[in-house]
């Protein structure tokens, strides 16, 4: 195997199998960022009079080759190689000589696997933005759709008072909200250059790192050299917190979803090409889809404790620890944006039950405090009319003789049922969508 550090001494192979692993085959992902990285190098060594334009040139023609071969599915990691970084030289000086070698002049793996994992993941929040918001939309629209239909509300798992589909759809629009200001503040933070820092601390070379983070699109650069190699596993931690605050919401929605399609309940339905039945009992339409994704959103959430633990009590510097959080982030990534893909799938298959009240006084104890409200408002203090009426339920008196739909309950206030504020929530998202 080539390795970029090679003195002239191999290691042995037991040594090289324990600490590569699988990292050649996650490397793959960041290809195409190793040669974006690439190019932005060169062209700045170039500037900086460091390689002569027209070997710039031909080193340029040679990586545009390889980036279109990664594009087109043809790239692959040979045996030889031990990581993206050594392969993409391997490349070169294969077709180059002792040019391709040259491309390495200014920097460290250090910095260059520090540019591919922040440019592969501000990548993939943006990727994950996009599916947010297509998700978002979903349950705006459905909310909408369905807000003048009752739905019994729950605290303690006990009916408790009135809510509508309206305000359940609603309520997870908003809730992607603050996920998505976390998403941001994850962009924010892998939105800076370290290339240039080396190995952490700078180097001889006269590099315009300005040149390099222009290129590449970054927002800034992370100034200190050695800040910028203390973002190794600060980025991933970042963004392993903003999926488990997403992966928590989608969580919660299925935890509902598999509650709401229970006999007992029969709130909402899908087809049944979206569940699935008993090896024993022919009746069973089970959330498998839910559970699963309420597995796989909690296995989510547990990234950042497993990242965290993995970078505790180390100095500041590179150390090897830091390559197998690529092992931990890049599947929580996947399955992230599985359990998007999937959640917005279902609800286009979603069906609300319209009629849950209809004939039935199993849900009149959610109306008790609308009672206790109408008294207040003929002049009752408050405390006398919530005994009345705890009375009349506790000697099985009460009952609720006024109408059951949304506009005679008459809540008008900011995100009651009456008022959901849906523009104000889509407002609210296109806020925290700009990460500009």
């Amino acid at each position: 195997m080539q390795t970029l550090w090679n003195k002239g001494v191999e290691a042995a192979q037991a040594v090289e199998d324990f600490t590569v692993g699988n990292d050649r085959e996650l490397d793959l992902r960041l290809a195409k960022y190793d040669v974006q990285g690439s190019k932005a190098h060169i062209a700045m060594l170039s500037k900086v009079g460091l390689l002569p334009k027209e070997e710039e040139a031909r080193l340029q023609k040679e990586l545009d080759i390889i980036l279109q071969q990664i594009e087109n599915g043809e790239f692959v990691l040979e045996d030889i190689a031990e990581d993206i970084h050594s392969q993409v030289e391997i490349c070169l000086t294969r077709k180059l000589g002792d040019l391709g070698k040259k491309i390495h002049s200014g920097r460290s793996r250090n910095d260059q696997v520090l540019v591919d994992l922040k440019l592969y993941m501000r990548a993939e929040l943006e990727a994950i933005r996009s599916q947010v918001l297509e998700l978002f939309a979903k349950f705006q629209s459905l909310s909408e759709q369905h807000k003048n239909v009752i739905l019994p509300g729950y605290t303690h798992g006990q009916i408790a008072m009135p809510s509508s589909f309206g305000m359940w759809f609603g309520a997870y629009a908003e809730a992607l909200c603050d996920d998505m200001y976390m998403l941001g503040a994850a962009h924010r933070i892998a939105n800076q250059n370290p290339l240039g820092s080396a190995a952490g601390y700078g180097s001889s070379f006269p590099l315009d790192r300005a040149q390099t983070t222009e290129a590449l699109g970054f927002e800034d650069m992370s100034y200190n050299s050695v800040a910028a190699q203390m973002g190794r596993g600060k980025s991933e931690r970042a963004m392993a917190a903003a999926l488990g605050c997403l992966a928590s919401t989608l969580n919660k929605f299925a935890a509902d979803c598999c509650m709401y399609m229970g006999s007992n309940f029969k709130f909402i339905s899908f087809p049944d090409s979206l569940t699935t039945g008993s090896s024993i009992m022919p009746h069973k339409k089970n959330p498998d889809v839910w559970e699963v994704m309420r597995a796989k959103t909690n296995r989510i959430q547990g990234t950042e404790a497993v990242i965290s633990q993995m970078t505790a009590n180390l100095p500041h510097g590179y150390h090897r620890d830091f390559q197998l959080l690529k092992d931990t982030l890049f599947p929580a990534i996947d399955s992230t944006k599985e359990c998007l893909a999937m959640c917005s799938y279902m609800l286009d298959n979603i069906g609300v039950n319209s009629h849950i009240l209809d004939g039935s006084k199993l849900y009149d104890d959610m109306f008790t405090v609308e009672e206790v409200n109408k008294m207040v408002v003929e002049g009752v203090p408050f405390r006398d009319a919530y005994r009345e009426v705890g009375v009349a339920v506790k000697e099985g008196r009460y009952h609720y003789d006024g109408a059951k739909t949304v506009s005679s309950l008459k809540h008008t206030h900011q995100g009651s049922i009456g008022n959901l504020c849906t523009e104000e929530i889509s407002r609210k998202m296109s806020r925290a969508a700009d990460w500009s």
